[in-house]
């Protein structure tokens, strides 16, 4: 039965570029007001993914005006989700880094390096 989900699953799937807790991701979200569409832009830094297959989900946090932290949840393979930008990857020592909710003040992560082939 479960070989039979994971079939039906597979077309859903999206292409999604590879990131990890700690990059900072610019997710482009659609948003519908009325009877329009748009994309709205949410970046910040990716603090938790959990769950696989279908129902994988990811948490972004970005400080908002005022100094308020905004979470947000995203589905990986939603309809919802345009696409998804990493605009800096870091490094991070553990999966979740929800540590981050209470820092005050700048977040510093180190810059992770990417290993080059050796070809």
């Amino acid at each position: 039965m479960d070989n039979l989900v994971r079939i039906v699953e597979k077309d859903q799937y999206k292409q999604l570029p590879e990131f990890r807790p700690g990059d900072t991701v610019r997710v482009h979200v659609k948003v519908v007001e009325g009877g329009k569409e748009r994309i709205q832009v949410f970046e910040g830094i990716v603090i938790s993914i959990r769950g696989s297959g279908l129902g994988k989900t990811f948490t972004v946090r970005k400080i908002a005006s005022g100094g308020v932290g905004v979470e947000r949840t995203f589905p990986y393979h939603a309809p919802v989700v345009e696409k998804i930008e990493v605009v800096r990857k870091s490094l991070a020592r553990r999966a979740k880094l929800y540590y981050i909710r209470d820092v005050k003040g700048k977040i510093k992560l180190k810059e992770r390096k990417e290993k080059e082939s050796k070809e």
